[in-house]
């Protein structure tokens, strides 16, 4: 060969081999194909199929989301059948619209914008009203391959008229449900549901739906339904049968003001969807743009869309603190000495709480002279008397945090519903009146427990925040927080702060609690920052910046399992949540509607992974307290669940959500700790004794010794193949498993 063949030769090897690489390389860059599939008929719904859920989207706007397992969809979801009445509506001028039809035949179809993941599909659709023509309604809806059983939606209306358009309130996400879909034999609003709206103090979060149905569920609005405002909330309601479940909610990673409301119709389906109020009038040539919203279907209960939702919004940015070793300690608070606690009681208790093994405390209401200011009252803490507290408990090896509430401020109106004394005027509003939130009418608007409020917006109160936290945990020596009445704030309508929006200090809820929490573990990484919604569930704005939730004044035990199954799908199952006082588990009104705190299910915090709670008195202080009073007969209780829970910690185990509540009986709970499976089951009537038979889930393969390990007895051996067992039990069974070798 000569030597031009042989140079031509090797060239044409170099050209194969480079155009080889390059090949390799384009399908290695190539992007991973999407398994969301769109598929559109004429006059039909298009149909956006994962491999998990179907969601058919209809010419009146209507979004149907259906679950798909071995083949077959479920759903709940249950379109009307008119066509000319569209799913969702605004209200202009006084004036119900909801006449929209949606243009299918050119929708315009293509990659997902990548808020949940890189891939995913992306629908957007327009459409008009008979009945207001000059407003454009268009609909963007995706759905991602990292999330396959969500979509998420927006919607935005375009005012295309020459004149002014009121918009009053806009409804989105609605949805019709209907559980004789997934049950022939169930009435259509036969359905638990679960509501995340911090509506009343003590009201339930899960609920069974019945034919007179109706909740409003207002999300971060103050609610002024009694002496005890509330507000704030998680903006997601969830509804369930045993087959299938569907959840609705704003997908936003900031709070805003908005509503789900829930209602049963006269037909027994249940209406639900997502409404927001609107502003100032569109003009010409405008757009107003619906926040991001979600439709997702599961099986399960409630633990599957919060977990979802949760590691939705963490995907879109949220980041949630970690939990320490500190957050799972057993705690006992001073709450039982009630509002004028003396540093004797406080000390007097710790020799008690040494000898119970409890290594966390809480100094609880009442040692301040006003809201707002947090600085000690000089008649009952008098010079440095409360540093020396923290002082003696430290030295008995005990923590300490303190209790108080972070905006709130007396400003000389209103009166205290713990003390019924008139509010006095702080002198943080003395020097700086200009913090107030104001009111539309110029007054200092009003916050819970019908005290003023700082806003959160302003960075002076921030940084006011931020040295309150720092006089406490570096001055004083508390290791953490107890930060009570947690709710939101009222709009503001100060002109003096230069708001964008009067719901800028509903947003900013959240950068005072960041601040707190973040300046507190820098000072003490040890530390703890538990925020409590007072008997309702918590706020999305300062949920990320705590590192331990609180089941927040439960009324009975229920409500103590319910939402510490809450917060374990909302922070992760491994979160941190403190199951409050045991005495909370029984709670009854005396003839003078006084609260009495009576329990003992220590079974209903231990069994399900919370932080056990106690806020018994000792010694004897008299007939105020002997609901609490820690005797000789309760103390031996106190201590064999105190060592129980000591021994065991589950609440640092992995909640394992394997049982439906509702249609699983009796109600169960499961978590994995140290290779090791703990079961909890609670009777349907703690008065009743439960006999039958009950299914340990989530075993591995082998043989298992079952052990009631409340009592130390022997159960007998199953085979994770057939994990059933026949017990009786009275109120709960507590077991472990051990696997045979």
């Amino acid at each position: 060969m000569s030597a031009r063949l042989l140079l031509s030769f090797f060239l044409l090897i170099l050209i194969a081999v480079a155009a080889l690489s390059c090949s390799r390389g384009r399908i290695e860059n190539a992007p991973a194909v999407s398994s969301v599939h769109i598929a559109a008929a004429a006059g039909g719904p298009l149909v956006i199929r994962t491999p998990a859920a179907e969601f058919h989207f209809f010419p009146t706007g209507y979004l149907q989301a259906s679950l798909l397992q071995n083949g077959q969809a479920f759903s709940l979801d249950d379109p009307p059948s008119a066509t000319n009445i569209s799913a969702d509506s605004l209200l202009s001028g006084g004036k119900e619209i909801r006449d929209f039809v949606m243009d299918l035949d050119h929708a315009r179809i293509g990659e997902a914008s990548g808020r949940l993941g890189a891939t995913g599909k992306r629908i957007e659709v327009s459409g008009k009203s008979a009945s207001l023509p000059a407003i454009e309604r268009t609909m963007v809806i995706e759905v991602y391959d990292d999330f396959p059983t969500i979509a998420l939606t927006s919607t935005s209306y375009k005012n295309t008229g020459r004149t002014d358009l009121p918009l009053e309130q806009v409804i989105t996400q609605q949805h019709f449900l209907n559980a004789s879909l997934s049950d022939r034999n169930a009435a259509p609003y036969s359905m638990w549901s679960f509501h995340g709206s911090s509506e009343a103090w003590g009201k339930d979060d899960v609920m069974l739906l019945n034919a007179k149905f109706s909740r409003a569920n207002p999300m971060q609005t103050m609610q002024h339904n009694d002496e005890n405002q509330t507000g704030g909330g998680i903006p997601v309601v969830a509804f369930w049968t045993g087959s299938v479940g569907e959840a609705i909610g704003h997908a936003e990673t900031v709070p805003l003001k908005m509503s789900l409301p829930v209602r049963t119709l006269t037909d027994g389906r249940v209406s639900a969807a997502v409404a927001f109020e609107g502003g100032a009038p569109l003009h010409p040539g405008e757009v107003l743009s619906t926040p991001l919203t979600f439709v997702s279907v599961f099986k399960g209960d409630f633990y599957e869309p919060l977990s979802l939702y949760s590691r939705m919004l963490q995907k879109h940015g949220l980041s949630l603190a970690h939990p320490n070793a500190s957050d799972y300690e057993a705690n006992w608070c001073g709450w039982g000495y009630e509002m004028d606690f003396t540093p004797k009681q406080m000390l007097g208790t710790i020799p008690k709480l040494k000898e119970l093994g409890l290594k966390w405390a809480t100094l609880d209401a009442g040692w301040f002279k006003s809201r707002g200011d947090w600085e000690p009252r000089t008649d009952t803490f008098p010079g440095d008397s409360l540093q020396k507290v923290v002082r003696a408990y430290h030295d008995a090896g005990i923590h300490i945090t303190l209790w108080w509430i972070p905006l709130v401020v007396e400003d000389g109106h209103g009166k205290d519903i713990l003390n019924h004394r008139p509010y006095q005027l702080s002198k943080v509003v003395k020097d700086h009146p200009d913090w107030l939130i104001l009111d539309k009418n110029g007054k200092p608007a009003r916050a819970t427990a019908d005290l003023g409020a700082l806003c959160p917006a302003v960075p002076e109160v921030q940084q006011y925040y931020k040295q309150l936290t720092e006089r406490f945990i570096r001055n004083w020596d508390f290791d953490g927080h107890k930060l009570d009445f947690s709710y939101t704030v009222p709009a503001c309508y100060n002109p003096k702060h230069h708001h964008k929006s009067p719901n800028d200090s509903i947003q900013a809820v959240g950068d005072v609690y960041k601040i707190i929490f973040e300046t507190t573990r820098a000072l003490k990484p040890d530390s703890v920052t538990q925020a409590c919604p007072c008997g309702t569930p918590p706020s999305l704005a300062w949920l990320p910046y705590i590192d331990q939730a609180v089941t927040a004044d439960p009324v009975g035990s229920r409500q103590v399992r319910l939402r510490t199954k809450m917060y374990k799908a909302l922070l992760g199952p491994e979160a941190a949540v403190y199951g409050d006082h045991v005495e909370l588990t029984e709670v009854v009104l005396s003839n003078t509607l006084h609260e009495v705190d009576k329990g003992r299910d220590f079974a209903s915090e231990v069994g399900v992974g919370a932080v056990l709670g106690t806020k018994f008195t000792w010694p004897d202080y008299g007939p105020k307290f002997k609901i609490v009073e820690l005797t000789s007969e309760k103390q031996a209780h106190w201590q064999k669940w105190i060592n129980l829970y000591n021994a065991k910690m589950l609440s640092r185990g992995k909640f394992l959500n394997l049982y439906t509540y509702g249609y699983d009986t009796p109600e169960g709970y499961a978590i994995d700790k140290d290779n090791r499976m703990y079961y909890a089951f609670y009777a349907p009537d703690k008065q009743k004794q439960w006999s039958g038979q009950i299914e340990l889930r989530g075993l591995k393969p082998g043989r298992y010794a079952v052990v009631d390990y409340e009592r130390g007895r022997q159960l007998g051996v199953i085979d994770s193949q057939n994990p059933t067992l026949k017990v009786s039990f009275d109120e709960h069974l507590l077991l472990e498993t051990n696997l045979q070798l």
